[in-house]
């Protein structure tokens, strides 16, 4: 009767959040509508839109096992890096794509630069998003595999099964959740991406809510957690700074060196996930990479009346990220406190340890609520990522070279796309699977941010270049710039050393690749500023061509006479 309590719960939420989209997307008749929604959304409807495409399942089963492996709040202090980037994207960035009437924010370059860098950042955005969105999708489809055995055989899982499973149950639930959530994207636009979020923001974030209210009542309260988890008395249980002892004493040991100078000091600051100048530093230069040149973030801020509205739905988000983080986090220490007290279903992976506990010892109703919260935060940034993937594919590269039709024909080449994208991303996900099923100790978190880093940070270099300086960039030089930055970023995070390993055996070779040890390893907080840094470099070695500044002027100077036009129409009136 519980299991069918459960289900009931489940299937409720698909159902309703189905219906909603399509209602709330009906009647799209131009790419505007599709892309941008008639750009009559509320600020406040954006702001939940927002947080949910950031929140994903990789953060509803990730963020708690970053909390179960550290045993402290650390991962949050990154939040006020995100509250610094988008301060920073709302108050130079939004201006200019209002200002240019932009569909996709890689428009905004194609005026500033020129067409080529244009489509090179446009390409990589389709490359990374893909996937990014991709690895994503298969963090739900572990829950639903093993809520669905559950289901069927009505006893209780073990994650540490999941490896004699195969890919196959994974590829079915991955294809189930994203035929549901392409039928809606593709028919309702952005209009149904933004309501069906605001539902599922509340969903998700009443899930959490519930999780660690029930953890609290399992473990014994907040005294078991200060006797469990003692650093959560100090400081250290909600800061890193870099330099404490214990992580100076593990990076000489797993670097091989006695003694710290400044070199060493920063080598370890680079190479540490969570620390105060990750988070005040790279996870800045992070989000403005995020919100400022990634269409599937900036998608729905583009659809706010203003760029003064979509400011304050982006501020708002930010901040709303601080409770949401802690929440998360939290969850992943109480259950750091439940499994030592009882670690009957302790699974070998921390990335596993939320799902299996919402899977074994929730109370019946509360785990049918929780795991449609995972879904609905799974379902929210799949939508917003094939939407934004169907928009830029449309208006950066297919209507350029397929002018003149009507607005019903590239409406319907972006549904096309949508689907598209879909099938591209089951694939992937299936290719995560298979990695994860291999290997259960591959951490979420890094994976999901660690490949849209490696991209976001020369794509923000880019933009830095636009909109901080008014002469310099250059098609050409950009195209250099951009690969640079690319190569500087692979290098630092070791991708190139993982993929030469990865392809060895194939080629007969046996021995190991291995970084040199003057090479400093960066983490995937500090991707972003890598990127940014390199491109923004090379790039100011390059002049904008005269000709290029004189149309963008002229644009600028139409964009604001149109702009000021009903103002002054107003003022006749009155």
């Amino acid at each position: 009767m519980g299991l069918l309590v459960d289900g009931l719960i489940i299937v409720f939420y698909f159902v309703v959040i189905t219906a909603i989209g399509l209602r709330m997307g009906r009647r799209e008749e131009s790419l505007h509508d599709f892309a941008l929604g008639g750009r009559r959304v509320p600020w406040w409807a954006v702001m939940a839109s927002i947080i949910a495409a950031e929140t994903s399942a990789a953060t509803f089963l990730g963020a708690p096992g970053e909390g179960y492996d550290k045993q402290s709040l650390a991962y949050v202090q990154l939040v006020f890096g995100v509250i610094i980037g988008r301060f920073v994207v709302g108050n130079i960035f939004l201006k200019p794509y209002y200002q240019y009437k932009v569909y996709t924010v890689y428009d905004y370059l194609g005026v500033r630069f020129g067409p080529k860098t244009k489509n090179y950042v446009s390409g990589l955005f389709l490359v990374m998003r893909t996937l990014a969105s991709g690895t994503r999708l298969f963090v739900p489809s572990l829950v639903m595999v093993l809520a669905w055995r559950m289901f069927a055989g009505r006893q209780q899982v073990q994650f540490s099964q999941q490896a004699v499973t195969g890919v196959g149950p994974y590829l079915v639930a991955i294809i189930a959740l994203t035929i549901i959530t392409c039928i809606y994207t593709a028919l309702g636009g952005i209009k149904a991406v933004i309501w069906t979020d605001v539902i599922q923001a509340c969903l998700m974030f009443g899930g959490a809510l519930v999780a660690a209210i029930t953890l609290l009542i399992h473990i014994g309260g907040f005294e078991a957690v200060g006797r469990a988890v003692p650093q959560m008395t100090h400081l250290q249980g909600y800061f890193i700074t870099g330099f404490e002892p214990d992580l100076v004493t593990k990076w000489q040991a797993d670097n091989h060196v006695q003694g710290m100078n400044l070199w060493q000091y920063i080598k370890l600051i680079l190479a540490s996930d969570y620390t105060v100048f990750s988070a005040l530093i790279g996870t800045s230069l992070g989000n403005m990479a995020a919100f400022g040149t990634d269409q599937d973030m900036v998608q729905r801020m583009l659809t706010a009346e203003t760029h003064q509205k979509a400011r304050r739905s982006l501020l708002t988000a930010a901040f709303m990220d601080l409770p949401i983080a802690t929440v998360f986090t939290f969850i992943g220490i109480l259950l750091f406190v439940f499994y030592q007290q009882d670690p009957t279903f302790k699974p070998a992976a921390n990335s596993d340890v939320f799902g299996s506990y919402i899977l074994n010892v929730m109370p019946i109703g509360i785990r049918g609520l929780v795991l449609a919260g995972v879904f609905a935060t799974a379902m929210g940034s799949l939508s917003a990522a094939l939407n934004a993937l169907a928009t830029s594919a449309t208006n950066d590269w297919y209507l350029p070279r397929v002018p003149g039709r009507s607005e019903a024909h590239y409406v319907r080449a972006a549904r096309a796309f949508t689907t598209v994208f879909a099938i591209l991303m089951v694939g992937i996900a299936g290719g995560f699977a298979y990695a994860k099923v291999t290997n259960p100790d591959i951490r979420i978190i890094p994976v999901v941010l660690g490949i849209a880093g490696f991209i976001l940070g020369p794509m923000l270099g880019v933009f830095l270049l636009g909109m901080f300086t008014k002469d310099r960039g250059s098609d050409r030089g950009n195209i250099i710039a951009l690969t640079l930055g690319l190569i500087a970023t692979v290098v630092l995070g070791d991708l190139h050393i993982t993929i030469l390993n990865g392809i060895a055996p194939l080629l007969g070779h046996h021995t190991p690749f291995v970084r040199p040890d003057w090479l400093p390893k960066v983490s995937f907080t500090w991707f972003a500023m890598i990127g940014a840094i390199v491109v923004l470099a090379v790039g100011m070695l390059f002049q904008t061509p005269p000709e290029i500044l004189d149309a963008a002027e002229r644009q600028a100077a139409e964009a604001d006479r149109e702009e000021a036009r009903p103002l002054a129409q107003r003022e006749v009136m009155g």
